[in-house]
């Protein structure tokens, strides 16, 4: 076949003619222009595919955020970026085709050895590290920090070399911010956990996974509840707001429940929180959570108890002044005990010996209800047991407890089920809401006068052992009153 056949047009002869012996002349300037569109499409395609090889690598060497030029054999600058141009100020078509920084972006003195040092890299292996002091368009200088290693050729002789620089300030800060995290995530005295945008732990520390109670590599995925019984929610609903809307001014202080072998534990945790950007992107793109916790649990309950300790101080000494401003000494009594009502318990009994006092030695006790708070609705203390009758307290009874001891009794209906805590209530002439109770005793001028019983509810905490001084110190007042009120009586 010929080459117009080939190249897809027509033969003078036709297509069923014989072809001549030897090509002619038409033949070959038909093979002839054949060859050369073949010729010109195969150099336009040579010259796109070069043209696109150094379009991506101009793309490739300007995007990069260190500054980099390149040097052939000769020390002649081949390449130079536009972070290069950005730092020194020299564009690319200043820099490309000068032999070495003398005279442009070294000073003359200096040209030699930094030119020895840079270009020893051409023939050392690996990467070479020095700090330059280079010189900008404008005629200040900046203190560079550069990277400098060979290029070799097909041969692998070397062809010559690259230097990728930055300023020494910039890349002390990036050494620093890597310190700094390797440090967050070993050495750090308080807990540092990264939280992923799903809200389970990325990253945490050796401080905060012993806080957490379990190993560095069982906390990384698990949702949150898993590693706290308690504040999951206001840890969620805080890591949520910082997703949204950024760290807050200032840090939150978060109780929450900690699983233990011996039981849950209540912590405090002050909590600063960090939104987490994508540094590579254009709009910021949320990461996770950077979250640092603090255990203040020792310190916050310090404060809470000297704030309560003033506050009890304080009602303690309004009650004292209220109370000497009344006439009838046990309306004085009910005066103490409604100030020790707040924020302590959600009622208050007090029960006088029938009789009026019990010295030591006598046998059983027989209480009279002297005073109550009321039972439904809150409101002040009224005196009752005008008819002296006796409260029917059974054998054991907390309040019989505290009068034959002499001194505090605690008692609680525990974990009871609501049924079971009723009953338990009830039974002891209590009000059925009661779940803990109180009792100390009233003691004045040696004798023992009753018992004042302090009363809460499901929604309070157990009594401890400075509510129990704290009522002590009430029964100390409401004694002295009842005393008096006695005295008056014997005297009429």
């Amino acid at each position: 076949m010929s080459a117009s056949r080939r190249s897809g047009t027509t033969d003078e002869l036709g297509p069923d003619e014989p072809e001549r012996d030897g090509p002619t002349d038409d033949t070959k300037d038909i093979e002839g222009t054949v060859n050369t569109e073949d010729t010109e499409g195969a150099a336009d395609s040579m010259d796109s595919a070069d043209s696109g090889g150094s379009d991506l690598l101009a793309a490739l060497l300007d995007g990069m955020d260190a500054a980099l030029c390149a040097f052939d054999a000769d020390g002649v600058v081949t390449h130079w970026n536009r972070e290069a141009e950005r730092i020194l100020g020299w564009s690319v078509e200043e820099a490309v085709g000068r032999r070495g920084f003398a005279g442009w972006a070294v000073r003359t003195a200096d040209a030699e050895e930094v030119e020895g040092r840079l270009m020893a890299a051409m023939h050392a292996p690996g990467r070479q590290v020095h700090e330059f002091a280079l010189v900008t368009k404008d005629g200040g200088r900046v203190l560079v920090r550069t990277q400098s290693a060979a290029v070799h050729g097909p041969d692998g002789k070397p062809a010559g070399l690259y230097c990728a620089f930055s300023e020494v300030h910039a890349q002390i800060d990036l050494e620093r911010s890597i310190a700094l995290s390797e440090a967050l995530f070993e050495d750090a005295s308080w807990g540092v956990v990264l939280v992923d945008a799903d809200l389970r732990p990325a990253v945490v520390n050796a401080h905060a996974a012993r806080s957490l109670g379990i190993g560095r590599t069982a906390v990384l995925g698990r949702p949150l509840g898993e590693l706290l019984a308690q504040g999951v929610e206001e840890l969620e609903s805080a890591l949520t707001h910082v997703l949204a809307e950024g760290a807050p001014p200032a840090p939150a202080e978060i109780w929450v429940g900690i699983r233990t072998p011996d039981g849950e534990k209540r912590r405090c945790w002050r909590s600063g929180f960090l939104r987490l950007a994508s540094p590579l992107a254009e709009e910021p793109v949320p990461l996770g959570v950077g979250w640092l916790f603090q255990d203040i649990t020792e310190s916050k309950q310090t404060e809470q108890e000297a704030a309560q300790l003033r506050f009890r101080v304080n009602q303690l000494h309004r009650a004292a002044r209220a109370a000497a401003e009344c006439e009838d000494p046990g309306e004085a009594a009910t005066v103490h005990l409604d100030f020790a009502l707040a924020g302590f318990a959600d009622h208050a009994l007090i029960d006088r010996v029938a009789g009026g006092v019990l010295t030591d030695g006598e046998g059983p006790a027989r209480l009279v209800r002297a005073a109550a708070t009321p039972s439904g609705s809150p409101g002040p203390s009224h005196l009752a047991g005008h008819a002296g009758i006796p409260v029917r307290y059974g054998h054991g009874h907390p309040a019989l407890q505290c009068v034959e001891r002499a001194g505090s009794v605690r008692a609680s209906a525990g974990s009871a089920a609501p049924e079971a805590a009723r009953d338990w209530a009830t039974g002891r002439q209590w009000p059925p809401g009661t779940v803990h109770a109180l009792c100390a005793v009233l003691r004045s001028r040696g004798r023992t006068l009753g018992v004042v019983t302090f009363l809460r509810g499901a929604g309070r905490t157990p009594f401890e052992r400075t509510d129990a001084v704290y009522a002590e110190d009430i029964a100390l007042h409401i004694a002295a009153c009842l005393d008096l009120e006695a005295l008056e009586r014997s005297t009429e």
